[in-house]
């Protein structure tokens, strides 16, 4: 790709909320919020105003809806990623929005945000930076406390629930899941912010952001009737506990099926599995999911973990305008990290490389707009490509790798002796 290809703009200040887009984003927002019936608790929020701090748990866009609705007529800016500004450049920053490339270390992102603290605003961060898998926690980075404690305001936490499970990233289809539910918490005044310790901030919102949103609609009562419930859990459940079989998996209405040892699992309308025949291994589907990745982390003990040589074609997003195909190579994910190498539309060669120690996280996508494929999203500080293995050529799971990538990092920081507390990197 040719070097002087326009980059975005990361360091334009954050706009603040023009003031004829305020009611207009409130407008957009409340009639999902209304259609859901979300029920909008709020705690210790007396005396709450600009500027503070809110952290927000991801499972579906309806999470912007309802931080909007919230804090509504409030200006706030809002950290999203770069594919979110795709053909709409202008109208995100005039609402508010801030670029960001996922899972990069980006001191900008943090000048930005001081900014809109200044500015007297709301600085909404959605830290799991990705939507669950399978609606629980994803991991934090442990970076958030030093940002609370650089940021001197107060924080808040917005926790959703019923979204995932209302429209879970692997099947996007509206469920019609109500009530909803959201809590709208303040958790730290700026007083406790001086006097506490970045770790023990951290382990205060890691304490908070502990959901799970199947374990809420058994909880609740609430039954998902949509027919084809269970199209698209294969994508998260992509090994068989069964055979152990791994990228055999495939879904159908309400049933799971592996296709290696022919078992069938139902996914009932209270959001559970139930095994036709023989034992149900799992009825709880984020245990499956915990399962296959207690199986990705003792591969990584034993120093086997590799997805082997992958065909992909890479697309590359340098700014907002639109992807733009760079070309087709090989993608490895193994005990190094991520190596992406090939030859671009000009027969030039190109190639990323992500080390362990710098990826805690990555960010994949299931049949990316519903036509591209499952991919895997990786960022350098100027440019974004997403990277599709070839399924006519090979077998894979970008959920494993998004798992490994994770299992990875752990293990090799703790091999230099760094402890990590439950649910950091």
């Amino acid at each position: 790709m040719a070097d002087n290809i326009e980059r975005f703009d990361m360091k334009k200040p954050p706009v603040r909320t023009k003031w004829y887009l305020r009611p207009l984003t409130y407008i957009l927002s409340a009639p999902d919020v209304s259609k859901h019936k979300c029920i909008i608790k709020k705690n210790n929020i007396e005396g709450l105003k600009p500027p503070f701090v809110m952290l927000c748990n991801h499972n579906a866009f309806m999470d912007f809806k309802v931080a909007t609705k919230t804090i509504y007529p409030w200006r706030a800016n809002y950290v999203v990623a770069i594919d979110g500004f795709i053909g709409r450049e202008k109208l995100l920053r005039d609402v508010g929005c801030i670029c960001k490339r996922k899972f990069t270390n980006d001191t900008i992102l943090v000048k930005q945000l001081m900014r809109t603290i200044k500015n007297g605003d709301v600085a909404i961060i959605y830290p799991e930076a990705r939507y669950s898998l399978c609606g629980t926690t994803a991991v934090l980075p442990e970076s958030l406390g030093k940002l609370c404690k650089l940021l001197k305001v107060p924080v808040v936490t917005m926790i959703c629930h019923g979204h995932h499970v209302n429209s879970p990233f692997w099947n996007l289809h509206d469920r019609g899941v109500k009530p909803t539910e959201a809590e709208f918490t303040k958790i730290f005044d700026p007083e406790d912010l001086k006097k506490l310790s970045v770790d023990e901030i951290n382990s205060k919102i890691v304490e908070m952001f502990q959901y799970d949103d199947f374990a809420w609609l058994k909880e609740r009562g609430i039954r998902i009737t949509y027919k084809g419930r269970a199209e698209g859990l294969h994508k998260v459940l992509y090994q068989c506990p069964a055979c152990r079989a791994e990228y055999k998996m495939s879904s159908s209405g309400t049933i799971l099926k592996c296709n290696a040892c022919g078992k069938e699992w139902n996914m009932t309308e209270l959001g559970e599995l139930e095994a036709l025949s023989g034992e149900t291994e799992f009825s709880h589907i984020p245990d499956w999911y915990e399962w296959e990745r207690e199986n990705v982390k003792k591969e990584i003990a034993e120093g086997t973990y590799s997805s082997g040589e992958l065909p992909v074609r890479v697309d590359s997003l340098p700014n907002a305008k639109k992807f733009i195909p760079l070309g087709t190579g090989t993608m490895i994910h193994d005990m190094n990290g991520f190596t992406v190498k090939g030859t671009d539309m000009d027969g030039d060669p190109f190639e990323m490389i992500k080390t362990v120690p710098s990826l805690y996280s990555c960010h994949i996508e299931y049949e990316y707009l519903g036509k591209f494929g499952d991919c895997v999203d990786l960022n350098t500080l100027k440019d974004t490509w997403y990277i599709y293995p070839d399924p006519d050529k090979c077998e894979f799971a970008v959920t494993k790798m998004a798992l490994a990538t994770e299992e990875l990092y752990f293990d090799h920081w703790r091999k230099q002796g760094k402890e990590f507390p439950d649910g950091l990197a």
